[in-house]
Formats: C-alpha cells, sequence, structure tokens
C-alpha cells in the first residue's frame, strides 16, 4: 500500500502558498524587478532610482515630501535614494528658501538628458511582459482598484 498525502480541508485550502494572492504579486514583483535591473542597467539607475526620476521627469522640482508622496515612500527610504542620484550628478538638492524644513529635489542637466535614453524603457518592459498594450492597461487599472481598496480597508482597520 502507498502513502497518500491526506486531502486538506477546504478551510485549510486557504493557507496553501499557492493560494495567497500577495504572494502571487510578490512574485510578480520580483520578476519585474529581475527585468528591470537588466535593462536600467545602461542608464546606471536601479529601479527605485529610476521611479524617482520618473516623478521629476513628469512633475519637475519637487520637495522631498511630495516626492515622497508620489512614490508612497518615507523620507527615510526616499533620502538614500536621492543622496545616491545627487552623487550620479542626476539631481541636486537644496533647502527651500520658503520653508528651511524642506528640501528640494530638482534634476541637473545631466537628469534632464537621461530622460531620452530612458523613452526605450516601458517598450522593453511591454515586450518582457509578453501582453499586449491593452493587456498591459487592463493589468494596471485592476491593480490600481486593488491599491485603492487595500488603502480603504487598511484605513478602516486602523479606525477601529
Amino acid at each position: 500500500m502507498t502513502a497518500t498525502t491526506p486531502t486538506p480541508a477546504p478551510e485549510a485550502e486557504w493557507l496553501r502558498l499557492d493560494r495567497q494572492i500577495c504572494f502571487s504579486l510578490h512574485a510578480a514583483s520580483r520578476a519585474f524587478n529581475s527585468v528591470y535591473r537588466v535593462i536600467l542597467k545602461d542608464l546606471g539607475l536601479t529601479y527605485p532610482q529610476y521611479l524617482v526620476m520618473l516623478v521629476l521627469w513628469e512633475q519637475g522640482d519637487l520637495p522631498v515630501k511630495k516626492l515622497g508622496e508620489h512614490l508612497r515612500l518615507d523620507s527615510g527610504t526616499l533620502s538614500p535614494l536621492l543622496k545616491r542620484l545627487e552623487a550620479a550628478g542626476l539631481v541636486h538638492r537644496e533647502r527651500s528658501a520658503r520653508d528651511e524644513r524642506s528640501v528640494e529635489v530638482r534634476l541637473t542637466e545631466a537628469g534632464v538628458a537621461l530622460r531620452e535614453q530612458a523613452l526605450e524603457v516601458p517598450r522593453r518592459i511591454v515586450a518582457a511582459t509578453g501582453f499586449d498594450v491593452d493587456e498591459i492597461r487592463d493589468l494596471k487599472a485592476r491593480l490600481d482598484q486593488l491599491t485603492g481598496t487595500l488603502d480603504a480597508a487598511a484605513l478602516e482597520e486602523g479606525s477601529c
């Protein structure tokens, strides 16, 4: 007689790793980071640095606090990123003349010029996914919806 694995009870099924949406999102995020690492190597950027640059290319000069809000990062995480980007000559940080507590971040000429090289990144990412543009848009919309729902749930849980 051969030993068989017992069939888990239905409620125990939900505790399986392969049933966890959070793990699927985590695995996809790690896979994206691996692809970005290769693609961004030519730009001399890490993925988090690329995200900072995207916001600055889109928004222009910003206080560190606003930059952190766009990226959903606190200043403790953002400051080392900015320090490395500044050392690379891509951004400049300086205290605001209006409010000494605030630090403004602005692109240098090299940071502005890097945008031209970065224009190829999204096309390469789309190609790496194997999805067409409509599938990418749909996935992004669903993920944005999920993020909003989870943010609302976290606020609700926090107010209990």
